[in-house]
């Protein structure tokens, strides 16, 4: 029997957030989260016996029968699974472009080469931002990505004070901002200004996947 992962769903869709942003993209995502934050968005994922064993072949099959070259893995926490690894490097060997979304608990540097992470930094409104392992912003490169979900101004004044403490303006590829799950236009608006005010060079980002879509649908 080949490596097998427990995976929730998988589906093509639009990709919501980041950089790549509106591209096209197969979504991987894996069961279980160590995490509890307060806007989760995903807590049908949380549980790590959610979803089914699906074999690895089975996912490069499908990852590459999408066509569209992009490929996203994400939780839950997809570096809670030891087999991540294994399966983003098949992936990229077989041509396609692998993004990996994580809450930054775990430690990034086990990914493989051409790997981009989008790592979440978590900020006191989430309730882990004690969970962080700050190592993994020197593990971090010019292709890699750090996002900050933003509650309120308490939370944006963290991210500037972590920013700034790791140096990750020049550093890394991205810094990306969006406001919390249900938080609503005006939050997102306040924010597009504070970013403006503070000329951040950093990136507000909308979910593109919940205009599009029904928020509450699963495979979006």
């Amino acid at each position: 029997m080949g490596v097998r992962h427990r995976v929730v769903e998988c589906f093509s869709s639009i990709q919501g957030e980041s950089s790549y942003a509106g591209l096209p993209c197969f979504f991987i995502r894996l069961a279980g989260c160590n995490l509890e934050c307060s806007y989760c968005d995903t807590a049908y994922a949380r549980d790590p016996k959610s979803g089914e064993e699906l074999e690895e072949d089975f996912l490069l099959r499908e990852a590459l029968a999408a066509g569209l070259g992009l490929v996203e893995i994400t939780g839950g926490e997809p570096l809670m699974h030891d087999g991540v690894p294994g399966l983003c490097r098949r992936l990229i060997d077989n041509g396609l472009k692998v993004l990996l979304e994580t809450n930054g608990s775990f430690d990034v540097s086990v990914l493989p080469d051409g790997v981009v992470r989008i790592m979440d930094c978590k900020c006191p409104c989430s309730g882990e931002a004690g969970s962080m392992d700050f190592a993994n912003f020197a593990r971090l490169g010019k292709a890699d990505e750090v996002k900050f979900v933003i509650c309120g101004r308490s939370d944006y004044e963290y991210a500037l004070k972590v920013i700034g403490d790791h140096g990750l303006v020049g550093r890394v590829g991205e810094i990306l901002f969006s406001t919390s799950s249900g938080a609503g236009k005006d939050l997102a608006a306040k924010l597009a200004m504070w970013l403006i005010q503070d000329k951040m060079p950093a990136r507000l980002q909308i979910q593109l996947h919940k205009v599009l879509w029904n928020p509450t649908d699963r495979c979006r």
